[in-house]
């Protein structure tokens, strides 16, 4: 009997290291946790509501940066609040509005401000009502009030209807 029977013995080798693919199941599981987060992301970024709000927004931005006078700022002003309202709330509750009630809409879905004082001179100044020559310190009123509209819009639920 050979008493060196450890010679006898295959060499010592390491197994060979572990490779990058296939990844762990928790890796797969992450990696479809993060690409539905983005999807979701990407849907609720680009809703077509949160567009709306974000391209008025900016123009009201525009508008805010122009030196223009009192009745061109109105103008605008009126013409982006009703191009929004359409939108948002669709043509048949908001093309046959004017005047007070056209005011009181938008007091009632978020532009509170709109509906005294500052939404009366706003539409006096856009539409060249008697008083519209002294209405150019009211300018910062009314784009405040239009953003806070934007802002802050909401369609009103019907009554009698289960949620």
């Amino acid at each position: 009997m050979n008493t060196d029977w450890l010679a006898d013995l295959a060499p010592e080798h390491a197994p060979a290291a572990p490779g990058w693919w296939p990844p762990a199941p928790g890796w797969w599981g992450l990696a479809l946790i993060l690409l539905a987060l983005t999807a979701v992301a990407m849907l609720w970024w680009r809703s077509p509501r949160r567009r709306l709000r974000r391209a008025s927004l900016r123009e009201l931005q525009l508008v805010r940066a122009q030196e223009a006078d009192a009745a061109h700022t109105a103008q605008a002003i009126q013409s982006l609040l009703r191009r929004y309202a359409l939108a948002r709330f669709g043509r048949d509750s908001v093309a046959r509005l004017s005047g007070a009630r056209w005011l009181a809409f938008l007091a009632e879905r978020g532009g509170e401000a709109l509906g005294g004082s500052v939404g009366e001179s706003l539409l006096s100044a856009a539409y060249g009502g008697p008083a519209a020559e002294g209405l150019g310190a009211d300018r910062d009123r009314w784009i405040d009030a239009a953003e806070r509209f934007v802002r802050r819009a909401k369609v009103r639920r019907a009554r009698g209807r289960a949620s």
